[in-house]
């Protein structure tokens, strides 16, 4: 696919970096496959990858001097093989990147490959024999994976080129260690390459020294990409027609892929220019019926006719049929203006079940945040009994956001006066008191996706500002890549602390030191591993009375970490049965079926529409699924995702848990999406149907957003006993970003209550803390349901106090309080419904919260019976 790319960049005399060049065409017009002669032979592998290209022609050079390979891929890979000499196994070239079955092609047993730019650094190949990998399975490496079965989604955005970029610009040291510098670097890398790309274009198209037209086809389209990364879609697509010219002439292997991406860009500049990321109202939802008609049309009728042509060829491409009903859908002529052959059905996107429609009111409450991906922190700042909501974003150069919640309801946003206007950029943030104050504080998680960067851990000073301790804390250094993290009490004693999963670099655990200071003991502890981690969850899964962790990994098998109780852990994975899809990303535990046994939640991430939408059509998967893995209550769980009908593939990203009905069992919302403009597909709602099923809600609901789903909170914001969905939305590129939503729960009828704990002898903010509700309702039986203080998911964080849905006319409530630390139990008899309460560790009784009713949009049917 690639041959001739040294003739390109040499005749054109680019000024950037061939890496860096080399890296962005590798990465960015991936979508003009041309088949290998080599693809159904299968090859074993050992791979050295480090991060620099000096670094890997060190090691060709040491190798080629005759170093042995297993040692120096011990001594120096970063890929998570290292540990094993840098073995990834038996594989079929099929299933390579492009890029790597380009480098392979005539590389002989024995011999090595040439330095190849991968996204985690750069890599070096040596082709074995077959048996040298003995019986050993290939290992899942998202470093070398291709699609296999699955087709992935045509990336139009610019977000890889961007990538590229970053890391391949020259930086002052450490420049990765302050806020302020990584938004200067990101905006340092873009200042010359569009004119030199744009100059080194002309110069190719005049001379047409040395230069095929696929090649200059390429170059357009990686122009057209870094024009899409800011959302400048008219040039984008100037040069996308320009490449479609030269297909249409010289490439036709490359014309209809050359189509979609135009019928991409054309739909992403109609809903820019209509408004639709400003203001998306129910625009952006997923709906069987008919929508109003655009005012400005001209884009979304292009988009239309390049979807139409590119079908015309290939009729059965799930993925554009798709957005060709979405284009309908942006201009009010779905269903009936598709063509039979090509609608997906309105059927098929239908809710079997009617939970009331979820309004969007984040206007109306003040919440008018536009961004681009990031986390969402939703809980109590300044202790004033009213919700906040702080969120933060992936551009490195935009600011946290503190929205306080102020006396009349509103929502005021207070980021500079909060002293964190300084910082920028992180796609994950999640709350903790990690000194025990009584006060929440921030963490801060950035790199995610890209070059490492650090953490910021933001201390809450308990006068409405927050302090960077992230220097004297200890958890400066080393700058990471990663937005994965949990807040866990390791070793019981009252004080939280932080374990982060990075990608591609070791774990760590930081043990909180109870003097403001934390120390990294992960490699003591036995889970310092290294994987592309995503997300990561604790809880005390086999009721020890001890917090254990789980990794989710994004190519490769899952982590679960067993606490020892003497300071180490034990991975159990794959004993315990729980190693997730291949693909993994956000998770969690929680007790779905509430036996009072925490079960384990993992998403699975393939960057596909084309597996998502054979989910809708009931076709079937080529993907790794949804898991949910149901805790035996022996040390193992059993893999129900089947059974519960969550054998589906949605493309999540941010996700989080709550109750949306207030029955008492956990509901499940995912945030789904990648980087491509082309990757629209809808968030998700789905329903626990009393332990036995999970239902897809979301067309019912309104909550169907089809843009970039990010950190996802469930919180009852207006205090009325049920619970809204606080989105995040938006995409990783400027280009883009979105407007948040707040979707108000309509109300069901239910009972409920509100519990805040406060540990005195286990951490102030009680994680870990269990509780135990017993209800009786209108029907007599008497159940239990169970929670354990945390903020819910892993990309988005629920307040810490614990919203309990109780059922229907709930007659008699127990509730009793589990305390980590001390080991104690509280239990309160007969307490009243409807109701927030405050519960401290070691009290004889329980306190009663005074919180006013603060209505949110206004157009909700509530339930208002609750007592307060």
């Amino acid at each position: 696919m690639f041959r001739g790319l040294g003739i390109v960049l040499s005749s054109l005399r680019l000024h950037w970096s061939r890496a860096a060049m080399v890296a962005a065409i590798v990465a960015l017009v991936s979508a003009y496959p041309i088949a290998s002669s080599q693809d159904s032979d299968d090859v074993t592998l050992r791979i050295i990858v480090v991060d620099a290209r000096d670094q890997a022609e060190r090691v060709v050079a040491d190798l080629q001097r005759g170093e042995n390979f297993v040692v120096l891929a011990k001594k120096v890979s970063l890929d998570p093989s290292a540990d094993t000499g840098g073995m990834l196994g038996r594989l079929p070239l099929s299933g390579l990147r492009p890029e790597l079955r380009s480098a392979l092609d005539g590389v002989a047993v024995g011999q090595l490959s040439p330095i190849v730019t991968l996204p985690t650094g750069f890599a070096v190949l040596k082709v074995v024999p077959h048996e040298e990998a003995g019986d050993s399975p290939a290992t899942p490496n998202r470093s070398v994976s291709a699609t296999g079965a699955v087709k992935y989604v045509l990336d139009v955005g610019g977000f890889g080129v961007a990538s590229v970029l970053l890391s391949e610009v020259d930086k002052p040291q450490d420049w990765n260690l302050d806020p302020r510098t990584i938004c200067q670097m990101r905006t340092q890398s873009f200042t010359s390459s569009v004119a030199l790309l744009e100059k080194d274009i002309t110069t190719a198209e005049t001379t047409r020294t040395g230069i095929q037209p696929f090649e200059l086809m390429q170059l357009h389209f990686v122009l057209g990409q870094i024009h899409a990364y800011h959302g400048r879609m008219e040039k984008v697509i100037e040069q996308f027609e320009r490449s479609y010219r030269l297909a249409l002439s010289d490439v036709p292997d490359a014309i209809h892929q050359s189509e979609q991406a135009l019928g991409v860009a054309h739909l992403h500049k109609a809903e820019l220019d209509n408004g639709f990321f400003h203001a998306p109202g129910d625009r952006c939802l997923l709906s069987a019926a008919p929508g109003r008609p655009l005012s400005k049309t001209a884009d979304v009728v292009k988009a239309i006719e390049y979807f139409t042509k590119y079908l015309a060829a290939r009729p059965d491409d799930l993925e554009v049929k798709w957005l060709l009903n979405l284009a309908h859908m942006a201009a009010g002529t779905y269903p009936s203006g598709v063509a039979a052959a090509q609608l997906i059905p309105p059927a098929a996107l239908r809710s079997s079940e009617d939970v009331g429609r979820f309004v969007d009111v984040a206007p109306q409450a003040g919440l008018t945040s536009f961004a681009s991906a990031g986390g969402v922190i939703v809980d109590d700042f300044d202790n004033d009994g009213r919700l906040d909501v702080v969120t933060s974003s992936f551009n490195a150069c935009e600011p946290m956001r503190f929205f306080r919640r102020d006396e009349r309801g509103q929502f005021v946003e207070q980021g500079a006066k909060a002293g964190l206007a300084d910082q920028v950029g992180g796609l994950n943030t999640l709350q903790t008191d990690y000194d025990n104050d009584g006060d929440l504080d921030i963490l801060l998680l950035r790199g995610a996706w890209e070059v490492a960067q650090r953490k910021s851990l933001l201390r809450n000073n308990g006068d409405g500002t927050f302090t960077d301790v992230t220097a004297s804390s200890g958890l400066m250094r080393p700058a990471t890549s990663t937005q994965a993290a949990a807040w866990t009490d390791v070793n019981q004693d009252g004080f939280v602390d932080l374990f982060i999963g990075n990608e591609d670099s070791p774990a760590q655990l930081f043990l909180n030191q109870r003097d403001g200071t934390f120390v990294d003991i992960a490699e003591k502890a036995g889970v310092n591993r290294s994987a592309f981690s995503k997300g990561v969850g604790a809880a005390d899964y086999d009721n020890d009375g001890w917090p254990d962790l789980y990794v989710s990994n994004l190519g490769g098998t899952n982590f679960l970490y067993h606490n020892n109780r003497n300071g180490t852990f034990t991975e159990l994975a794959a004993a315990a049965g729980v190693p997730g899809s291949g693909q993994g990303f956000a998770t969690w535990f929680f007790d779905y079926d509430n036996d009072g046994w925490q079960d384990l939640f993992v998403t699975s991430y393939f960057t596909s529409v084309d597996e998502t939408v054979r989910t809708y059509l009931r076709l079937p998967n080529n993907a790794g699924t949804l898991k949910l893995y149901r805790n035996l209550r022996d040390g193992s769980f059993q893999d129900v995702s089947r059974q519960v009908g969550l054998d589906k593939v949605y493309m999540p990203m941010g996700a989080n848990f709550g109750d949306l009905d207030n029955d008492g069992f956990l509901d499940i919302y995912l945030g789904t999406g990648n980087p491509s403009y082309a990757s629209l597909v809808p968030s998700v709602l789905l329903r626990n149907k009393a332990g036995t099923a999970f239902v897809d809600v979301t067309e019912s609901s309104g909550t169907g957003e089809i843009h970039k789903g990010h950190g996802v909170a469930f919180a009852d914001l207006d205090h009325d006993g049920d619970e809204e969905i606080i989105f995040e939305v938006g995409g990783a590129t400027p280009g883009d970003a979105h407007a948040l939503r707040l979707f108000e729960n309509p109300g069901h009828g239910n009972d409920w209550i509100t519990l805040k704990l406060v540990g005195a002898k286990s951490n102030r903010a009680a994680f870990g803390a269990r509780i135990t509700v017993t209800v009786e309702n209108t029907d007599g039986a008497r159940r239990t349901i169970h929670r354990t203080v945390g903020s819910g998911g892993s990309f988005g964080a629920s307040p810490l106090q614990q919203h309990i849905g109780l059922g229907a006319s709930a007659r008699v409530v127990d509730v009793e309080v589990w305390w980590p630390t001390s080991n104690t139990r509280q239990r309160f008899a007969g307490v009243a419904k409807n109701q927030f309460l405050q519960i401290t560790e070691l009290a004889t009784d329980y306190t009663r919260l005074d919180r006013r009713l603060q209505r949110l949009g206004g157009s909700a049917n509530h339930d208002t019976s609750a007592t307060r």
